[in-house]
């Protein structure tokens, strides 16, 4: 009897622990998806945070690429008239529009060798002249205060020698007897970043140091500001990001963090959302095995169409879809290694339209815009499937042609490009007619690397332009073609 009475009283000690037990197995489990969650959460906003850092190197490099082009520019007026011919580089200099085009240029000046004392005197300023007299190339100074009065701001300079024009400068010891000046552009370097393309994500806070050494508050060039009264926070684990690039010749730090309002975007609660809801409804195993498996993959989900959106954006032009610098010039390292490997041949064509700027000052930028995207259109529709066609600003494009038969199908495609550019438009119910001067360099003939082959068809393209425009011209040829 004792023992068929103890046997009732022990099942409901048992059941009685029954809600104890689902409640600990279920705050357990729970547990274990916030740890969980909140891992994925932090790698989602380390994506994040890489892909902005690379983002915003990749636009650093393309604004200096932009600003060492202008000065060579220059450098090629004074292969052709006195280096100290102010009014030459006036009105070189007004016809650029550096204001629109090239915002963050303070100064723009040519500087004699005699008449350079004052910034030779500058150890920081005399650093990178000696840089770019012995490299040749392109060099930029540290951390400099620019601006007119007492106001001055962080920024730096950027140097390009100028040597005696028709006299050999392929070593240190000839570019030192040959220098007889430098072109040079001072930069604000708050109107520097303010000019890049693109809108740095929200929530993210960016330093830039001269150097390699963040430590140092002096060294500081640039630090976003704290907008819209959103407090600057100390990056948790994992959530800042130090990159040292070198940028023409110098080295710079870029600090990466996040503000508050970044480590709160969407998603960022889900993990405590799943801890609350666990612990208080004491969902059964089978319905929070339901929510995971659901959550997750909808979270898996949209990181992955989130990732595929921001790679397109990353690698293409926004207003023509067309690659950008950075995805052509990754086309065009894969076809070089391509060519080396097989001994073939491909060919890069630059192409700047002719008499846009009329169309874009008379009609609005609004008007250029949709011109433009026409342009890119006839361009995809002109050459080979094949074939890259990219835009790397204004409006200049530029064309991949991989596997090339022969040369002469290199200013076939380009004639064709040229003839169907050159067809009218009809934009807004407005016929309008432009043209386009390219520049043809074919690898290895016109160049072995990326930097020589873009350089013959960038002065391919500009001889095209010089010799009348509406035309095509070949690197190592010494005149253009053009139609009759």
């Amino acid at each position: 009897m004792t023992t068929n009475r103890a046997a009732p009283h022990t099942a409901l000690r048992l059941s009685l622990l029954l809600p104890w037990l689902i409640l600990i197995t279920t705050v357990g489990v729970t547990w274990l998806v916030r740890d969980h969650e909140q891992a994925l959460t932090r790698n989602e906003l380390r994506t994040q945070l890489d892909f902005s850092l690379r983002e915003t190197v990749s636009r650093i490099e393309q604004r200096v690429a932009a600003y060492e082009q202008l000065l060579r520019g220059v450098q090629g007026l004074f292969t052709t008239t006195a280096l100290g011919n102010r009014r030459a580089l006036n009105d070189y200099v007004a016809a650029l529009q550096i204001d629109a085009n090239l915002s963050g240029i303070q100064v723009l000046d040519a500087a004699p060798q005699a008449n350079a004392q004052s910034a030779w005197a500058d150890p920081i300023r005399r650093q990178a002249m000696e840089q770019a007299r012995d490299s040749g190339m392109a060099s930029i100074t540290g951390k400099l205060a620019v601006g007119t009065g007492a106001e001055k701001h962080p920024g730096f300079a950027m140097y390009l020698p100028v040597f005696t024009p028709g006299q050999p400068h392929d070593n240190v010891a000839q570019r030192r007897a040959q220098l007889i000046g430098w072109i040079y552009a001072v930069v604000n370097m708050e109107d520097f970043m303010a000019s890049l393309y693109g809108k740095q994500a929200p929530g993210i806070t960016l330093a830039i140091y001269d150097g390699a050494d963040p430590t140092k508050p002096s060294a500081r060039l640039y630090q976003t500001s704290n907008l819209n009264g959103s407090p600057i926070v100390a990056a948790p684990d994992g959530l800042q990001a130090l990159e040292y690039m070198v940028v023409a010749g110098h080295n710079w730090t870029l600090d990466l963090g996040m503000r508050s309002n970044f480590d709160n975007h969407p998603g960022r609660d889900v993990a405590t959302v799943i801890a609350v809801t666990g612990v208080g409804l004491s969902l059964t195993l089978a319905l929070l095995s339901w929510f995971m498996v659901t959550g997750r993959a909808r979270a898996l989900r949209l990181a992955a169409e989130m990732t595929d959106e921001l790679r397109h954006m990353a690698q293409h032009d926004p207003l023509t879809d067309l690659p950008n610098r950075a995805m052509f010039s990754h086309r065009l390292q894969d076809e070089l290694e391509r060519a080396k490997r097989h001994n073939g041949r491909f060919a890069v064509i630059f192409l700047d339209l002719d008499y846009f700027k009329p169309v874009n000052d008379h009609h609005g930028h609004a008007m250029g815009d949709r011109l433009l995207r026409q342009v890119a259109r006839r361009l995809r529709e002109a050459v080979r499937a094949s074939d890259t066609v990219g835009r790397i600003g204004g409006d200049e494009f530029v064309v991949l042609l991989p596997e090339l038969g022969g040369v002469d199908l290199a200013f076939t495609l380009a004639e064709k490009i040229r003839q169907s550019v050159r067809q009218p438009y009809t934009v807004d119910g407005l016929e309008l007619c432009i043209s386009c001067s390219l520049g043809v360099a074919v690898y290895p003939d016109d160049g072995h690397d990326e930097l020589t082959l873009t350089q013959s068809a960038d002065e391919a393209m500009y001889r095209a332009k010089e010799d009348g425009r509406d035309g095509v011209a070949r690197a190592s040829d010494n005149c253009s073609s053009v139609p009759t």
